[in-house]
């Protein structure tokens, strides 16, 4: 997997190296004049261009022969960065890279860059909360900006026709995501600007353009969908990888989480009786084999498979009832859920063809059983993902340095799931990489 980015100055080359090189890439910056490194580390080039105010004839010239270095490189994806207010001259050099890479090449322009307060909506790109066209740029004593609505900023300066998808469009999710920008295709829209306020929308409009096979999409922004889109057609040119999500926190902080990973991932969790659970009667086998049979189903659907006792209105067990009737104790019934939690996990684990990424799993009870049912002797710590949310690997077992995110039933957010899921993907991603 290689990315070429076009850059048309340095600083800007050099930042979005950088959030490719967070996503897991090994990434590099060169100049207009400079050979791409023959390294075999290296499958992420941003090349300078230098051509922010340059003549429109060196301006084509370097983009049209950095487009060519790249192909020459076997790229997988061709992305034109921009600045992040919009200066320059970016309707010839998004057309120069359309003209090289041909017919079927079409152009997702997304000025937003949150991180660093630039966020556009009804094709406006403010800054810190101001219209472009009312900030400092204003004044650029070169190329002055005088809008602030992006699509005409480009249509001035390109020679083909500029669409536009508004926020609304975004908020809806990637399936009517991907059906807008087919549309705006099908209109032979070669340049679509989309708005983004958040990060989650630039993650959002990545997942929609990979959708879309038929046409040569190129990501041009300043740097965050880059790296997104990046990402995510990474994953698609790999065998599918899952992360199992095992949860047996019965919390409503939990079910908030599990709600927001749920739409995020579109997963539909496996939902476990705790009540079936929390006994010593047959009923524990029952479920936990309904359970695996499931689960071995629902991960042909799933990327993330989610294993789960919290079920909506499901009511919480009478724990000190049954242990009275099955003469025990609330204790050993608890225990029961969370091994039988575990037994599920593991025998996926063992169980199914796809290559698993990884594990999350909530609660400590739940993470002392899965480590116990896998003959794991503890788990080697390597980093926080959150406050009390803790990354690393199993030690020995038999899954012996499977990654795995374990975090406490009341920590975190709503977003604390899916953040952890996120984190797994990457950090996993960055190591295949390097190990390639």
């Amino acid at each position: 997997m290689k990315i070429g980015v076009v850059a048309d100055d340095l600083t800007g080359a050099n930042a979005t190296g950088v959030r490719l090189s967070k996503q897991g890439f090994t990434a590099a910056t060169i100049v207009f004049n400079d050979e791409i490194p023959e390294s075999s580390d290296i499958n992420a080039v941003c090349i300078d261009t230098d051509s922010r105010y340059a003549q429109d004839e060196i301006v084509e010239k370097r983009v049209k022969e950095a487009v060519q270095k790249f192909q020459d490189w076997n790229v997988n994806v061709i992305c034109k960065r921009i600045d992040s207010t919009v200066r320059g001259k970016i309707g010839l050099e998004i057309d120069t890279v359309l003209n090289s890479l041909g017919e079927d090449s079409v152009a997702i322009v997304v000025a937003s860059f949150p991180d660093s307060g630039r966020i556009s909506s009804g094709g406006y790109l403010l800054v810190d909360g101001i219209p472009v066209q009312d900030t400092d740029v204003a004044k650029d004593p070169v190329m002055p900006i005088t809008k602030s609505y992006v699509p005409d900023i480009i249509k001035e300066q390109s020679e083909y026709s500029v669409g536009h998808v508004g926020l609304d469009n975004v908020l809806t999710g990637v399936k009517s995501l991907t059906q807008s920008l087919e549309e705006q295709i099908k209109q032979g829209k070669r340049i679509i600007v989309v708005d983004a306020v958040t990060d989650e929308d630039i993650e959002i409009i990545a997942e929609s353009m990979v959708n879309i096979q038929h046409v040569t999409l190129v990501p041009v922004d300043p740097g965050p969908l880059t790296a997104a889109y990046s990402k995510v057609y990474s994953h698609q040119l790999v065998e599918a990888r899952k992360v199992i999500v095992t949860v047996g926190s019965v919390t409503s902080l939990s079910g908030r989480q599990l709600q927001y990973l749920k739409d995020k991932t579109n997963s539909t969790p496996v939902y476990v009786s705790a009540e079936k659970l929390a006994t010593l009667q047959s009923s524990w086998e029952e479920e936990v084999g309904r359970a695996i049979e499931v689960a071995l189903e629902r991960i042909h659907q799933d990327d993330v498979l989610i294993i789960t006792t919290d079920k909506e209105g499901a009511g919480l067990v009478n724990f000190k009832a049954i242990a009275e009737k099955e003469n025990t104790t609330q204790d050993m019934l608890a225990k029961r859920i969370t091994d039988g939690l575990a037994k599920i996990t593991r025998r996926v684990l063992e169980q199914t063809s796809y290559p698993i990424q990884g594990c999350f799993t909530s609660g400590g009870d739940v993470t002392a059983s899965l480590c116990a049912l896998c003959m794991a002797s503890g788990i080697k710590l390597e980093d926080e993902v959150l406050p009390l949310a803790a990354y690393g690997t199993l030690i020995g077992g038999y899954f012996h340095g499977l990654p795995i995110v374990t975090k406490g039933g009341m920590v975190g957010d709503k977003k604390s799931i899916y953040a952890s899921v996120k984190y797994l993907r990457t950090i996993t991603h960055r190591r295949e990489q390097n190990n390639e």
